[in-house]
């Protein structure tokens, strides 16, 4: 019933967006088959999926440098009174601060490369994870913990099984927080300074062509792969680690 009602909304929208463009009658409106028509001829020539994998090893990387730092400074500030005084307004002006000036100083500072983009990625992506990661431990049972004092747990038994089971469930709605909004930056990143990736790719068809159905074609695929991402892995890693519930 779910799939069904979801493939019937699908195929209103097509139908919807098909009819508008049909009225406009105009390229800056292109119909699903012309978006269609790019996708196949840029997948044979080789370029979509090219910038595709790049733009997906950029997200990759930062993805994982920011959630790992990202949780640990998370638990470290939930756990630490004084240490989340010292930092949490660092942390708020960081998370307040957009996207676009994290990217365009981070090339300033670090030059036109890929550390530089990395760096702007982590940089955007670390307090998001950061925050959730505190709240969740700074709501660590009290019970668990008393239960792990009485049994004299050591630290890796406590993190093993104390931690990290309260912990999961936090940490995987930061991942799924957290990738939507990576992959966006990753995009920003390659449209400013990079000379491949779906951003480059997005920029160069709107600079030199204003070619809609090339902009909508990359944005639809990449689009496409993120939430297969989300639905195959990380939806399925949440049901996982909430299912003693």
């Amino acid at each position: 019933m779910g799939f069904a009602t979801r493939l019937v909304s699908v195929l209103v929208l097509l139908a919807g967006w098909q009819a508008a463009a049909s009225a406009a009658g105009s390229r800056l409106l292109p119909a699903p088959l012309a978006i269609l028509d790019f996708i196949r001829r840029e997948s044979a020539s080789g370029d979509l999926w090219w910038n595709v994998g790049i733009t997906l090893s950029r997200v990759g990387i930062s993805f994982f440098l920011a959630m790992t730092l990202g949780v640990l400074l998370g638990i470290a500030l939930g756990r630490s009174r004084r240490l989340n005084l010292v930092l949490d307004t660092p942390l708020l002006i960081l998370l307040n601060t957009p996207a676009l000036v994290i990217t365009v100083l981070a090339y300033i500072w670090v030059g036109l490369n890929e550390a530089a983009a990395i760096v702007a990625v982590v940089l955007n992506k670390l307090p998001n994870v950061a925050v959730i990661l505190r709240e969740g431990a700074r709501g660590l049972d009290p019970q668990l913990e008393e239960m792990a004092r009485t049994y004299r747990f050591d630290r890796r038994t406590w993190i093993a099984h104390v931690l990290v089971p309260q912990l999961q469930p936090f940490a995987v709605a930061a991942a799924r927080s957290g990738l939507s909004l990576a992959w966006k930056i990753v995009l920003v990143i390659e449209l400013l300074g990079r000379p491949n990736g779906v951003g480059f790719a997005i920029n160069y068809y709107f600079v030199q062509s204003l070619n809609v159905a090339a902009i909508v074609g990359y944005s639809i695929v990449f689009m496409s792969v993120m939430i297969a991402i989300d639905i195959l892995i990380l939806q399925r890693l949440e049901a996982y680690v909430r299912r003693w519930r």
